[in-house]
C-alpha cells in the first residue's frame, strides 16, 4: 500500500466513484498491489518470517510503500481434505 503520507490519486478516484454510486460510508480509499505466493509444504513461523523479509526487501518499494499484511489462505483442495 502507498505510505499514508503520500497522495493516492487512484484511491481518490475510486473513492469518488463509490460516493457517486451512493456508497458514502467509505471515507478513504487507498489502492495498492498484492502478491500471491504458493508455498510447497507446511507454512510455519520460519516460512512466514521469510515471506515478511521478501515482502520488505524485494516485493515492495520501501521508499513509497508499506507492507500492510501477510495472510495465509488454504486452497480449496486443502480445505476439502482437511474436513474429510
Amino acid at each position: 500500500m502507498p505510505k499514508a503520507e503520500l497522495l493516492d490519486p487512484q484511491g481518490k478516484a475510486v473513492g469518488g466513484a463509490l460516493a457517486r454510486l451512493g456508497q458514502s460510508q467509505f471515507t478513504n480509499v487507498r489502492l495498492g498491489k498484492r502478491f500471491e505466493l504458493t508455498v510447497d509444504g507446511p507454512i510455519d513461523a520460519a516460512v512466514l518470517a521469510e515471506v515478511a523479509k521478501l515482502a520488505d526487501e524485494i516485493l515492495s518499494n520501501s521508499v513509497i510503500e508499506d507492507v500492510v499484511g501477510i495472510h495465509v489462505v488454504a486452497e480449496a483442495d486443502d480445505a476439502s481434505q482437511a474436513s474429510a
